[in-house]
């Protein structure tokens, strides 16, 4: 259900931008507007704004699949009121954290925007990962899954490779995936026995 629900807010925002009723560039991520006039809500409601329908299709679409695999973990791990209220958090925070490398990176240009939640999709997606490692997951091009234990490495080295070759923001993919594996440790460290566990069995 929480799935859904950040699902159907960030679908009615980036609509409400596609169709010019909400500006979407005062909700993008601006790393000079942020660092030189303080316009920090930047760094969450860019997470509200897409590019375009296929971008916003793919990203809705890998939240409501891992999503509600990590509801389901942060539900038995917290229990069902605190691992709703610890989901949000680690979606919201996803969103700032991922972002902090391209913050101090592009704070002096202005031109520098991005937008999509795709940072915080990661850090879900890793999130899940970390509680079924043995998970199926389907990457373009290739017709079988690959177990998330062997995605999770090539996916991280992908996402540092092209950081470097173009201005997408693969940065922001990194950072947020290795989010999604620590948050949770923070809390119950006992989580990686889990892991190991999963691996093992």
């Amino acid at each position: 259900m929480t799935t859904l629900v950040l699902i159907l807010v960030t679908v009615a925002v980036s609509l409400l931008c596609f169709n010019g009723t909400l500006d979407a560039d005062a909700l993008k991520f601006n790393a000079y507007g942020i660092w030189h006039r303080g316009q920090w809500h930047r760094m969450l409601t860019y997470g509200l704004v897409h590019g375009g329908w296929g971008h916003l299709l793919f990203n809705m679409l890998t939240l409501y699949f891992f999503g509600t695999v990590v509801e389901r973990y942060f539900a038995a791990a917290f229990g069902s009121t605190q691992g709703i209220v610890l989901y949000v958090l680690l979606y919201v925070s996803a969103l700032a954290v991922s972002t902090v490398g391209d913050l101090l990176k592009n704070k002096d240009n202005p031109y520098y925007n991005a937008v999509g939640a795709s940072g915080a999709v990661s850090a879900v997606l890793f999130a899940s990962i970390l509680f079924e490692p043995k998970m199926g997951i389907y990457i373009y091009l290739i017709p079988i899954p690959v177990p998330g234990y062997i995605f999770a490495p090539l996916y991280l080295l992908y996402c540092w490779y092209m950081a470097h070759m173009d201005n997408i923001g693969h940065t922001a993919h990194f950072w947020g995936a290795v989010y999604g594996l620590v948050f949770p440790l923070l809390f119950r460290p006992d989580i990686l026995q889990h892991f190991i566990r999963q691996l093992g069995g």
